[in-house]
């Protein structure tokens, strides 16, 4: 199919990215696993698994129950979803390029012959080995630089800084078992004030208390199994920030011009060989 990219990956950073080449012009086609655990669930790509479609500021993906309807949606123009996380519909549908947005912080199967390019974002990848080039994904002054040889800084388990936080505005569950919310994404909560519960196998209730006050901007869809330790959250202790639960962030607008640059980059450098090879 011309023009397509497939991206493994619906999160919320990777929506960033396929918003950006949706607009740009090309078809692109999002391969997602069964249960994805989204926290910044207003503005990911990947809730159209579980409601069939989402809506991201002013476009809306669909997902497609196999390869045929996936075909159909496509040659509607249609932002397309499909379940495949080890990506077997790649042969059928050749695309150009293919991006790595899971974040996993390791290589869940990315090969650079999936596809004539091929992209990563953040830390679990090698440019030039399983890769053609890496974007950096660490907030600060290299956020959304193309590596093309080489890695992107290492995972440090800290998020980037906001309004003073840092490792406290992220919540990690406390414990194994079936989330249950209480509070919602933009409600205002208050440190130590409960925002949800985890049922523990045992049927114990493990509360899940709010690690700052501020505006949450994140938390993981009612009903999702968590293991102990599990990001669940997010916190933005900027109370005005409201609107930003509906945008996509300045962080994966970042990253997503650092995907287009790798692809025209590689792309001319791919054009340049074969036409010294004629």
């Amino acid at each position: 199919m011309k023009n397509l990219i497939v991206v493994r990956g619906g999160g919320d950073i990777a929506t960033g990215t396929i918003y950006k080449l949706k607009k740009c012009g090309f078809s692109v086609l999002i391969l997602e696993i069964a249960h994805p655990s989204a926290i910044r669930r207003n503005v990911a790509f990947s809730e159209a698994v579980y409601e069939g479609h989402s809506k991201v500021e002013d476009m809306e993906c669909f997902l497609a129950k196999d390869e045929d309807e996936a075909e159909h949606f496509l040659k509607e123009n249609k932002l397309t979803m499909l379940i495949d996380p080890n990506g077997n519909c790649l042969k059928r549908f050749k695309p150009v390029a293919v991006v790595d947005a899971i974040l996993a912080k390791k290589n869940l199967g990315t090969t650079r012959d999936m596809a004539p390019i091929t992209i990563a974002l953040g830390p679990g990848f090698t440019a030039g080995q399983d890769c053609d080039a890496v974007v950096e994904t660490m907030r600060g002054h290299k956020l959304g630089r193309v590596i093309h040889e080489g890695k992107a800084i290492a995972n440090t388990g800290v998020p980037g800084r906001i309004g003073g936080y840092a490792a406290e505005r992220v919540i990690h569950a406390p414990a194994a078992g079936i989330l249950h919310n209480i509070a919602k994404i933009t409600d205002i909560v208050e440190e130590g004030e409960s925002i949800a519960w985890i049922e523990g196998a045992d049927g114990t209730r493990t509360e899940v208390p709010a690690s700052l006050s501020g505006l949450l901007r994140g938390l993981i869809r009612e009903g999702y199994p968590v293991t102990k330790g599990f990001k669940m959250a997010d916190i933005d202790p900027r109370l005005n920030e409201y609107e930003n639960c509906f945008t996509i962030s300045d962080k994966a607008r970042c990253i997503a011009g650092g995907v287009v640059e790798a692809y025209f980059v590689l792309k001319q450098q791919l054009e340049k060989g074969d036409a010294q090879c004629m």
